[in-house]
């Protein structure tokens, strides 16, 4: 009987030193992450892309950064869409990209910062080796920064030199796309809080940035030879300060059209209408008026403008460009003009579907619209059926 007790606290022992070097085992195998965590200092190599990144504009100077911070700039002509290249080496990220760490003793990883500001990541993602990062909208951008990537884990911290690129000044609305020499524009975007200048892209002429954010900017408009134009970004990417970015919303410069109702009536012209009409001090797209024409229910009416001069000089101009804020209700207008077989007569050929209650630009051409010399043109409406409908018109133009 004490053999056998013996026996069995013997084999007791044994059990329990093997579970304890299994749980050794267990312990540095980090269990479900399935890799062995190093337990040294942590080291990053280097910082490669591991997304395609969509290049922001034609035209980009790109800032690339070694390991010690050192810039160097190229500027590149891309295609419109283009893509990097997915796996490259780089110290320089874009917001909302994705990248990898490479180094060693990164399986630990507690805790990763770039400006200051805790990145998400996933352990499991990654390996000792690696670790896979997302670069949040959130992290600050605008110069001076840290540039730095840290990253701490469970045997140290790690520091490495990184920059994060602002996005490309980019418009995504207007308070309008019609200006005149010192009129304001609002625009709202991304990415301004880096700018430094706004130019006309086709003159060059400077505008003046009366206030800015990242998301919004105001400029004072230049006096410029410009018709149609672009506007032209010049900011600071990294410790480049010469980076430019293209507006793809093009601004008209009504001082250089022609003109026939902007505040006011232009060029000999004048209200040619059906139904009651005025200039309205109250609702303005771009300056202090516009043009109201209110159609009265029931009735097939035509409202617009009139010249006792030349007519439309659309030789001269390419298009015929204007803003309409809508009625109540959505509703489809027609061009009717004394050129296209009498103004208000019941031609439909050329239709534009304007939505209720807000601005509408249109900029339709003028080989397609048969308006050369007219001296009465405008829009009318099949209705209204259901009310009275004012509508307003802005900055009607010819341009180039």
């Amino acid at each position: 009987m004490k053999r056998n007790k013996f026996q069995q606290s013997k084999n007791l022992t044994w059990v329990l030193s093997a579970l304890m070097v299994l749980g050794f085992a267990s312990c540095k195998k980090q269990n479900s992450e399935g890799y062995t965590a190093g337990t040294g200092a942590p080291v990053i190599t280097r910082i490669r892309t591991l997304g395609k990144v969509l290049t922001d504009s034609v035209t980009k100077t790109y800032t690339t950064y070694d390991t010690t911070g050192t810039a160097s700039t190229t500027t590149q002509t891309n295609p419109p869409n283009g893509y990097s290249a997915q796996d490259s080496t780089t110290a320089t990220g874009n917001l909302n990209n994705t990248y990898e760490i490479i180094g060693k003793n990164l399986g630990s990883a507690t805790k990763l910062t770039i400006n200051g500001v805790t990145v998400y990541f996933n352990r499991a993602l990654g390996s000792d080796s690696e670790l896979i990062f997302n670069i949040p909208s959130t992290i600050p951008t605008t110069q001076p920064q840290s540039n730095k990537i840290v990253v701490t884990t469970l045997y140290g911290s790690v520091t490495y030199a990184f920059t994060v690129l602002p996005p490309a000044p980019t418009v995504l609305t207007y308070s309008t796309n019609d200006f005149t020499a010192n009129s304001l524009i609002s625009l709202t975007g991304q990415g301004f809080a880096s700018v430094t200048s706004v130019k006309l892209k086709t003159t060059g002429d400077v505008a003046i940035i009366v206030s800015q954010t990242d998301t919004t900017m105001t400029l004072k408009m230049p006096t410029s030879t410009a018709t149609t134009t672009p506007l032209q970004f010049i900011y600071t990417s990294g410790t480049n300060t010469g980076a430019t970015a293209v507006s793809s919303a093009q601004f008209n410069d009504l001082d250089n059209s022609y003109q026939v109702f902007t505040d006011n009536y232009s060029n000999g012209w004048y209200s040619s209408s059906w139904g009651p009409t005025a200039i309205s001090t109250t609702v303005a797209k771009t300056g202090t008026s516009s043009f109201a024409a209110t159609y009265d229910k029931g009735d097939w009416s035509a409202d617009g403008f009139g010249t006792g001069g030349t007519g439309l000089p659309t030789a001269s101009y390419n298009y015929l460009s204007f803003w309409i804020k809508g009625g109540l209700e959505n509703y489809t207008l027609y061009l009717t003009a004394d050129t296209r077989g009498g103004f208000g007569n019941s031609d439909t050929s050329t239709p534009i579907t304007v939505p209720a209650n807000v601005w509408t630009y249109f900029k339709m051409p003028l080989s397609t619209l048969n308006l050369q010399g007219s001296k009465q043109f405008g829009f009318y409406i099949q209705g209204p059926n259901d009310q009275n409908e004012t509508f307003y018109f802005d900055d009607v133009v010819l341009l180039k």
